[in-house]
């Protein structure tokens, strides 16, 4: 069964993670995680995109290709017949293997899939493919993995937004950002089909935030923790509140304005 102490074999033929301890994942600033209030917009942002791609997994095979903090594998275990979270980071996978006993966990590289040809039905990549230095090689790997009609789930910061002014990425941990046509591309040429490009964006819920702040509640949040990791800098109180009070269907996801949209999010096939 998914998640014993000891390493067995799961769906994709490797040897899974103990959960002979649990480890406390360190916020870098970039990775987000469930339960602290200060990371709560972005942790939000992101589920988000989980729950409107939550239906492509139902009783599914399903590779979480970069899990981090692991609470997307979670949710996706939740709808799907067997879930493998696969992270580099040694800290992440004893973590997960600890805390959502209900996943199968692997450590392994993403450029090579340790998964047998054919062998998925979906793929699951969110926020990941803007870190990797090798997003052919990634999206080929996917390709391998999946069965013929299996299913690329991919999310990743709309680059016109994100770093509108430059083709160099301001975060340090993202090696190149994608335009809505650049992902399209990028996917098509590694042979899949795009079945679904849309945008997230914020809802009433986070617009409203956004006018509470000044016209913007990204703003308002760097303002405060420029420098600093979080729960280090001094919130303000009632910013705080706000923020601990979104919830993911405070954002939108929609095939409208995707030029404007904060995140990017794709379904793509493979024929």
């Amino acid at each position: 069964m998914p998640g014993t102490s000891y390493p067995h074999v799961n769906l994709a033929g490797v040897s899974t993670v103990p959960t002979s301890r649990a480890a406390a994942l360190h916020l870098t600033g970039e990775r987000t995680a469930p339960g602290v209030p200060e990371e709560n917009y972005w942790f939000r942002r992101h589920e988000a995109a989980y729950h409107a791609l939550l239906p492509y997994c139902a009783d599914a095979r399903v590779l979480e290709a970069g899990c981090g903090e692991g609470y997307g594998a979670g949710l996706i275990a939740e709808t799907a017949a067997r879930v493998l979270a696969l992270d580099y980071d040694t800290p992440s996978t004893e973590h997960i293997a600890a805390r959502y006993p209900q996943v199968d966990v692997a450590r392994g590289n993403l450029a090579y899939l340790p998964v047998a040809d054919g062998a998925i039905d979906v793929v699951a990549n969110f926020q990941v493919i803007e870190h990797l230095w090798d997003q052919d090689g990634f999206l080929a790997e996917c390709f391998r993995v999946l069965r013929p009609g299996g299913r690329l789930l991919c999310t990743t910061p709309n680059r016109l937004t994100f770093t509108p002014d430059s083709d160099t990425p301001l975060n340090p941990y993202h090696t190149r950002e994608l335009a809505p046509d650049e992902l399209a591309d990028l996917l098509r040429d590694a042979g899949f089909d795009v079945e679904l490009l849309h945008g997230l964006h914020h809802g009433a819920g986070v617009r409203a935030l956004d006018e509470r702040y000044g016209g913007s509640i990204i703003d308002a949040q760097l303002n405060v923790v420029m420098g600093h990791l979080p729960g280090t800098a001094p919130w303000p109180e009632q910013l705080l509140a706000d923020i601990d009070a979104i919830r993911p269907d405070d954002f939108d996801i929609t095939g409208d304005d995707l030029d404007v949209s904060l995140d990017l999010v794709a379904v793509a096939v493979r024929p």
